[in-house]
């Protein structure tokens, strides 16, 4: 899971698309050969069909874990902090393309296995270049006072908590209430970036981390749990104002924070003056 920061960059959507196309060049190789597992089975050739059933069964392997490869570093490459993938999804997967080929061209293709081995490490080395290699270090900004693996966690699970609440979001039929809790989350999305530039912001910022943002998560849980024709008007109205509060409180812890960025600003042009006086 990664701290993602806000952007509505078309050409970073064009990108995502691009790299996404990418991963499916890998199932296009997957058509023919299932024609051919097709023609032995209904030709009779039944050792022959589990023979390429089984090289089938490698190529999806290898399209499906470098297709969430692609998806992890993109998440992560989009992300401002975010550890890297514990399992290189790109790597394994272009491993398993090289034993697919050696594979097909040896047990099915009755090549060499010389040949045949020559053949899958193109096919292996050929997908680490064109797909690249996996992300290994976590994106943590420098710090000083703050432990890294506590930011991580913290910032980590406010994102997993502002998905949870754009998930349970998309449920609630509401068009007003709906309106408000997506304009929440944008907002403290927009914090999230400030303390991710800022990481010791973390420990000024820790009750909208612990408390404000759950808060909005349960409440959306319960509103849930209710049969929302069974809510009456007055309960729909505190909910509206709940939310506007909600959505002050997060402008105002923004502004907090931004106020502690000036601050920080202020002391550093003073020492910076003191010094010059010197």
């Amino acid at each position: 899971m990664a701290v993602k920061k806000i952007s509505g960059d078309l050409a970073q959507t064009g990108r995502r698309l691009k790299r996404r196309m990418g991963a499916l060049l890998l199932y296009f190789f997957l058509f023919p050969l299932a024609l051919s597992v097709l023609v032995s089975l209904f030709g009779g050739h039944y050792r022959l069909f589990l023979l390429k059933l089984g090289g089938f069964g490698l190529l999806f392997a290898a399209a499906a874990l470098t297709s969430r490869g692609i998806a992890a570093q993109i998440d992560y490459e989009e992300a401002t902090v975010c550890k890297a993938p514990k399992i290189p999804y790109k790597t394994v997967g272009a491993v398993l393309l090289g034993t697919a080929v050696f594979y097909l061209g040896w047990a099915v293709g009755h090549a060499p296995w010389w040949k045949a081995l020559f053949v899958a490490g193109l096919g292996g080395a050929g997908a680490l270049l064109y797909y690249g290699p996996d992300p290994r270090v976590d994106k943590v900004p420098q710090m000083k006072d703050v432990n890294p693996d506590l930011f991580l966690k913290s910032m980590e699970e406010a994102s997993e908590t502002l998905e949870s609440i754009e998930n349970l979001n998309q449920k609630i039929h509401d068009e007003r209430l709906h309106r408000g809790i997506a304009t929440a989350v944008k907002k403290a999305r927009k914090v999230l970036d400030t303390i991710a530039e800022d990481p010791k912001d973390l420990r000024t910022a820790r009750k909208f981390l612990a408390v404000y943002i759950e808060g909005v998560e349960q409440v959306c849980e319960k509103y849930l749990a209710v049969d929302e024709s069974r809510i009456d008007e007055e309960t729909n109205e505190r909910l509206y104002t709940l939310l506007k509060e909600v959505q002050r409180r997060f402008d105002r812890e923004l502004e907090r924070l931004r106020a502690n960025d000036r601050f920080d600003l202020d002391v550093q042009i003073d020492a910076l003056r003191e010094q010059i006086k010197d």
